[in-house]
């Protein structure tokens, strides 16, 4: 192309470009925070950049998208609400740090982490002894899983929490993505090839019986004795009620909770001609499971809940602490929240899409919760085994950032699709259900239908009971403790105290933040915590 010719084109693209305020907005391509680079090229797609220094003119006005109204991107124009929404969707699924006190935790080190696991790699392919064939699958699928997790590390978003490290909710995403990607290939397998990966994992698994046809299940429940009673609080017990107290602390909810929990009680009753081990006397489902054990466990969630709630957080720099143990105590308290705020599922305006979302929360919960029980029924492992408890206990970990993100998306209106985290959670939790159909339709071809149906509509009718009487409670008695404007959430309020350095100047120089609303309506709503 000629001088004059490239003059001329350069003028015709300059006649397009549009008039951003604030000319201190403007900045150079390395400048730009490293994580901001790939979104900004989503954002402006730049298809007519023929240079570098017109590509840094279209990243130029990136600074001030809170604020403006519309954006010119190549052939489209980006809105202000489009700007919220991208901008209300980072905070669920890219949240950033906000009180960085040790920068060398929080600076990319790349090339150190490129270096290392070249060297560990090297060092690992030509000093161990691979002569043994299953020794070698083990190291090579160690490593596999090491390296996409350090990839992990490195592309995958932080997802809606920033403690105790980004980094280590990075990780947690990539460990969902890996067991999504697992549920994948066992789908494709026969029932000898899974057999033989079961018994490549655990030998011992070649000898492993189902519990139902070792044990019986709701014998002489006439026969109600203080050691028999007794005899039944056992390590399952503690880790039933441990588990609802984990479960409180994510849903938040009085309501939510109790309905689960009583809906968990049909479930087992629907689904007892599948899993005889869901039979149970009376007392023991009624007494030991709902009141005791369930209701004890929430009523130790919401009371952690209403502790963080009423706590005053400000976070102080671990470099102006001077004692030891001070130092110590900021260093454990790293892994506790970074702020706390009470949750509204439901509120008397609510939009049925809204009630629906919530009804449909409920059921992937129950189907994850069923899931559990019909793997190790159909695949043939104890509730003791590791396949078990790792599950239970990985599925409990990145159940808190999907209910983070789901519960931004039903109540958030600037929030238009749920984040990553949350979509791999619910691909995850069919997968398990469709694995357990393939390999398990002797078990299913004894289904009553009748019976799931019937599940389904007690399970619509309790669960939209449920969600009226919060409604109407909050009808009755309002708000608890603080207003909706007090509780909300400072991660969903585009203040430039939360917000990367380039965007804070532009932003209190123009217009101010977004209200988040409740889908559907026109009232501020609080948030969910930060952590």
């Amino acid at each position: 192309m000629s001088d004059r010719k490239r003059e001329t084109s350069m003028k015709q693209i300059k006649l397009q470009e549009p008039d951003f305020p604030s000319p201190h907005t403007a900045t150079s391509l390395h400048r730009l925070p490293p994580r901001l680079i790939p979104w900004l090229w989503i954002t402006f797609p730049c298809r007519l950049c023929c240079c570098e220094e017109l590509l840094l003119r279209c990243l130029r006005p990136v600074c001030v998208l809170p604020a403006m109204a519309s954006v010119y991107s190549g052939s489209h124009t980006l809105s202000k609400d489009d700007v919220n929404y991208r901008m209300h969707f980072r905070m669920i699924n890219e949240q950033q740090v906000e009180d960085i006190t040790i920068e060398f935790f929080y600076k990319p080190h790349t090339i150190t982490l490129l270096t290392c696991t070249v060297l560990s790699l090297m060092y690992f392919a030509f000093t161990r002894d691979d002569g043994n064939p299953d020794n070698n699958l083990w190291v090579g699928l160690i490593l596999v899983i090491s390296f996409f997790l350090v990839i992990s590390v490195l592309a995958f978003p932080n997802g809606p929490f920033t403690r105790p490290h980004p980094a280590i909710w990075r990780i947690v995403f990539g460990l969902s993505v890996l067991y999504f990607l697992f549920l994948v290939f066992i789908i494709f397998l026969n029932w000898q090839q899974v057999k033989q990966v079961m018994y490549w994992l655990d030998p011992n698994l070649r000898y492993a019986k189902r519990e139902a046809d070792i044990m019986e299940y709701a014998v002489n429940c006439h026969v109600i004795t203080w050691e028999r009673i007794l005899s039944h609080f056992d390590i399952f017990a503690f880790s039933h009620f441990w588990g609802w107290g984990m479960k409180a602390l994510l849903i938040r909810s009085y309501g939510l909770c109790w309905t689960i929990s009583i809906t968990w009680e049909l479930t087992e009753l629907f689904f007892m001609h599948l899993l005889p081990n869901f039979a149970e006397c009376w007392w023991d489902q009624v007494i030991l499971d709902i009141l005791l054990c369930n209701g004890g466990g929430i009523w130790l969630g919401m009371t952690v809940c209403r502790f963080l709630e009423m706590r005053t957080y400000h976070w102080a720099s671990i470099k102006d602490i001077h004692t030891t143990p001070g130092k110590i105590k900021r260093a454990v308290l790293q892994f506790t929240p970074a702020s706390w705020t009470y949750v509204r599922w439901l509120d008397p305006k609510s939009s049925l899409q809204r009630v629906m979302g919530v009804y449909l929360f409920m059921i992937i919960w129950q189907l994850t919760e069923l899931n559990t029980f019909f793997l190790k029924h159909i695949f043939v492992f104890p509730a003791s085994h590791a396949l078990s408890w790792c599950r239970i206990l990985f599925v409990g970990i990145i159940t808190a950032p999907t209910v983070r993100q789901y519960y931004a998306y039903l109540t958030d209106t600037q929030c238009k699709r749920v984040g990553t985290q949350c979509w791999v959670f619910g691909a995850i939790a069919f997968l398990e259900a469709l694995a357990c159909i393939k390999f398990g339709q002797d078990l299913f071809s004894k289904t009553q239908i009748l019976y799931v149906v019937l599940w389904l509509l007690c399970l619509a009718f309790i669960t939209f009971l449920c969600l009226y009487g919060m409604v109407w409670y909050a009808e009755t008695y309002g708000p608890r403790g603080k207003s909706l404007w007090e509780c909300e959430d400072s991660n969903y309020t585009e203040s430039p105290d939360h917000m990367p350095g380039e965007f804070k100047d532009d932003i209190d120089s123009n217009s101010e933040s977004p209200t988040i609303r409740r889908r559907g309506k026109n009232k501020p709503l609080n948030g969910i915590d930060s952590q």
